[in-house]
C-alpha cells in the first residue's frame, strides 16, 4: 500500500484530518498527481496504448521490487537481483537453445538458479555474519560474472514459447502486466497471510526481541533472501521474454530502481514497514516519470537528476511521517482498516479518471504542429560518435522542418525498448533507431511496423524485423581498411591484438568480420589476443593493460572504434605511436586530434553527422511515400596524419 496505516485520532480537526490522509497515502497521492501533470502537459500521456505502455515498464522493476520487499521489511538490503535476474534468463536461454532442454525443465532451472542466489546470500547474512550490503554486492559480482562466461558476452536467443511472456493477450494485454499482477498478489499475500511474512516485520521491527521470542531468525533469512531469488528470476525471464534474448548484460543498475520503489513506495530502509501494493506504486511512480519525460522530449541526463530527487524527496518525507507520528501497522490489519484503505483507493481512482477526464479537453481541438515527427533513439550520448549522429540529424530536422525528439538508451536494451514502445504510442511519423542490440531491438520495431511507422536503422542493422532502410557505414570493408593499415605499417609481419566491440551489435560483428577478412591477405602478421572492451574507452585501457602484461611485445593494435583506441594508447603510455601502433575507427574529434598528435596511427574515419542527416533524409521520404533505399552506405575513409589536416568529418 502505499503507506502505513495511521492510528486514528478521536476529535481531529479538518486540517489535521487532511495532513494525516496525506501522510499515510503520500506515495498514492504522488502518483495521482504524476498522472494529472503528464495528462495536462503531453496529449499522448492519456491513451490506451501509451498506458498500457507504463505497466509494461514498470513490470520489470515491480517484480524485482516485491522480492526486494521481503528484505527490506526485515532491515536487509539485496544488490544483486539485477544480477540475479540476469544469470537466470541466461541460464534458461541457454540450457534450451544450446543443450536441448525442454523449455518447462529451462524454466525451473532459471528459478532454481534465483534461489541458489537468494540462499548463498542469505546463508553469508545469516551464518557467515556478512553485512546484507556486502554479502549482496559479492553477488552482484559473481552473478553478473556467471552470467557474462555462460553466454561468451553474447546475447543468447530466447525460446520461443518463453518469449510469449512479452506478448498480449487478445491483441492488447501485456502479458508482463498479468505476470507484474500475479507476482504482487503473491507478495502481498506472503506479507499479510502467512508465518513468513509476520516472521520479516518481527525481525525488521527489533531482531534480537524476535530471536528471544523464539523465532528462528537465521533460518527465515535463509528464506526471505530465497523468496527474494524467486522474484529475481521470474524478473529475469520477463525481461529477456520482451527482448526475445537473453542479455548477459541485461538489468545491470535494476537493483537501485527496485530498492528506490520499494522506499518510495512507504518502506523504511529501517526495516519493520512496507507492503506490496505501496511498492507497485513505487514501481509506476517511476515508470509514469521516465514515459512522461520521453514523452517531454527531456533528456536522459535530466531524467535521472528528477529520478534522484524523488528518491530524496521519498525518503524525506518517510522521516517526517515517522515524526509526526506515523505508527506502521501490524500484518493482518483489522477488516475496518483493510475497508479503509480500499475505500482510500476507491476515491483515489475515481478523482483520478474524473480530473484526467478533464485534463484530456485540453488537448482536444487543439492547433497541433503541421510538421512531421519523428523519434530518434540512440544507444548512448555516452560517446562522442553518437554525439555526432544527433547534431546532425538534429541539423538536418531544422533544416527541414521536422520535429525530432531524441532519447539516450544509455546502453540499456531494455530503456531502448520501452522509447520505442513510446515513439509508436505517440504514433510519431516515423522512428530513427540506433539499436543497443540488434536482437533486442526486434520487437519493438514490428510493433512499429505493425502501426504502419516506418523505421529508420542508423549504424547498426535490426535483426529479426523489417526496416525502411539502414543508414550505416560498410563496417566490412571498414574493416579490412583497419587491417590493411596497421599491416603495412608493420611491414606485413608483426603481433597484433584487436579490441572487439559490443557483443551482439552488428557493428561489432561487422568489423571484426572486416578485420578477420583483411588479416587473411598478411599470413606474417600475428593476433596475439581478441577481447572486447564494448565501444569504451575506459575499457578500452583497461583490457589493454591486462594485454599487455600477457603481450608486452605487442607491435600493433586494431580497435573497433576510436574510444576504445584512446584508452588503449593511455595504456601504451610511451610506446603508443613508436613501437606500437594504433588503428582506431569512426574518426571521432577526439580520434582525429590523437592522430594528428602521432600517437593514433590511423583511424578508419566513419562521418557519424552524416549518417545523422542521411537518417532523417530517409526518414522523411518514407513519411512521404517515396522510395528509399533498403542500404544507404556513408563511405570510410582511412585518416592519417598526412591527410588529417583536410578532414572535417
Amino acid at each position: 500500500m502505499a503507506t502505513d496505516t495511521l492510528k486514528s485520532t478521536t476529535g481531529a480537526g479538518g486540517a489535521t484530518a487532511v495532513r494525516r490522509l496525506l501522510l499515510e497515502n503520500g506515495a498514492l497521492t504522488a502518483l495521482i498527481v504524476l498522472v494529472i501533470a503528464m495528462s495536462a502537459l503531453s496529449g499522448d500521456f492519456l491513451t490506451t496504448d501509451n498506458l498500457l505502455n507504463v505497466g509494461v515498464q514498470a513490470a520489470v522493476t515491480a517484480v524485482l521490487a516485491f522480492g526486494v520487499t521481503f528484505v527490506i521489511v526485515s532491515a536487509g538490503i539485496d544488490l544483486s537481483v539485477g544480477s540475479v535476474a540476469a544469470l537466470s534468463a541466461t541460464v534458461l536461454a541457454w540450457t534450451a537453445t544450446s543443450h536441448g532442454v525442454p523449455v518447462v525443465v529451462a524454466v525451473l532451472l532459471a528459478v532454481v538458479t534465483g534461489i541458489a542466489a537468494g540462499l548463498v546470500n542469505g546463508f553469508l547474512i545469516a551464518y557467515g555474519k556478512l553485512p546484507p550490503f556486502i554479502a549482496t554486492l559479492a553477488m552482484l559480482s559473481v552473478a553478473r560474472g556467471l552470467s557474462l562466461v555462460i553466454s561468451g558476452g553474447s546475447p543468447i536467443p530466447f525460446p520461443d514459447s518463453v518469449s510469449h511472456l512479452g506478448d498480449t493477450l487478445g491483441g492488447w494485454l501485456p502479458v508482463p502486466v498479468l505476470v507484474m499482477i500475479v507476482m504482487g498478489l503473491i507478495a502481498a499475500l506472503v506479507l499479510g497471510r502467512t508465518y513468513i511474512g509476520r516472521s520479516m516485520y518481527a525481525i525488521g521491527g527489533n531482531e534480537e526481541a524476535a530471536r528471544l521470542s523464539g523465532l528462528r531468525v537465521k533460518k527465515q533469512k535463509l528464506a526471505i533472501y530465497a523468496l527474494s531469488g524467486v522474484f529475481a528470476a521470474v524478473a529475469g525471464v520477463v525481461l529477456a521474454s520482451r527482448l526475445s534474448s537473453a542479455q548477459p548484460q541485461a538489468a545491470d543498475g535494476y537493483e537501485l530502481d527496485a530498492i528506490a520503489a520499494v522506499v518510495i513506495g512507504g518502506a523504511s530502509l529501517a526495516g519493520g514497514t512496507g507492503k506490496a501494493s505501496g511498492t507497485l506504486i513505487g514501481a509506476l511512480i517511476l515508470a509514469v516519470l521516465r514515459n512522461g519525460l520521453n514523452l517531454l522530449n527531456v533528456s536522459a541526463f535530466w531524467q535521472q537528476v528528477v529520478i534522484g530527487v524523488v528518491i530524496a524527496l521519498a525518503v524525506l518525507f518517510d522521516t517526517l511521517r515517522r515524526k509526526a507520528g506515523a505508527a506502521p501497522a501490524a500484518a493482518g490489519a483489522s477488516p475496518g482498516g483493510k475497508g479503509r484503505q480500499a475505500g482510500t483507493y476507491a476515491l483515489a481512482a475515481v478523482v483520478t479518471v474524473a480530473i484526467v477526464g478533464a485534463t484530456s479537453f485540453l488537448h482536444n481541438g487543439s492547433s497541433s504542429s503541421t510538421n512531421p515527427k519523428m523519434g530518434l533513439s540512440l544507444s548512448t550520448l555516452n560517446n562522442p560518435f553518437f554525439v555526432q549522429i544527433r547534431s546532425g540529424a538534429q541539423a538536418e530536422a531544422k533544416k527541414l522542418g521536422v520535429d525530432l525528439t531524441v532519447t539516450d538508451a544509455q546502453n540499456d536494451a531494455s530503456q531502448q525498448a520501452n522509447q520505442l514502445q513510446n515513439f509508436t504510442s505517440s504514433k510519431l511519423g516515423a522512428i530513427i533507431v540506433n539499436p543497443v542490440d540488434s536482437d533486442a531491438a526486434g520487437n519493438s520495431v514490428k510493433a512499429a511496423d505493425k502501426a504502419g511507422i516506418p523505421v529508420i536503422a542508423v549504424d547498426r542493422g535490426v535483426n529479426k524485423a523489417t526496416v525502411n532502410a539502414l543508414v550505416a557505414s560498410d563496417n566490412v570493408a571498414g574493416g579490412e581498411l583497419a587491417a590493411k593499415t596497421v599491416a603495412e605499417k608493420l611491414g606485413g609481419k608483426g603481433k597484433i591484438v584487436i579490441l572487439q566491440g559490443q557483443a551482439g551489435t552488428s557493428a561489432a560483428r561487422e568489423r571484426a568480420a572486416g578485420f578477420a577478412k583483411g588479416l587473411k591477405s598478411y599470413p606474417g602478421i600475428q593476433v596475439l589476443a581478441q577481447q572486447p572492451a564494448d565501444f569504451d574507452r575506459t575499457k578500452g585501457l583497461d583490457v589493454m593493460s591486462n594485454l599487455l602484461q600477457a603481450h608486452p611485445d605487442v607491435q600493433g593494435v586494431i580497435a573497433a572504434n576510436d574510444e576504445m583506441a584512446l584508452g588503449a594508447i593511455k595504456a601504451l603510455g610511451a610506446k603508443a605511436g613508436r613501437s606500437v601502433q594504433v588503428v582506431g575507427f569512426d574518426g571521432t574529434p577526439d580520434g582525429l586530434k590523437a592522430v594528428e598528435g602521432g600517437t593514433l596511427y590511423a583511424s578508419v574515419a566513419q562521418q557519424p553527422s552524416q549518417l545523422g542527416r542521411i537518417a532523417v533524409d530517409n526518414a522523411l521520404k518514407a513519411v512521404q511515400g517515396k522510395k528509399v533505399g533498403a542500404a544507404v552506405k556513408v563511405p570510410v575513409k582511412v585518416v592519417t596524419k598526412e591527410n588529417v589536416a583536410g578532414f572535417t568529418g
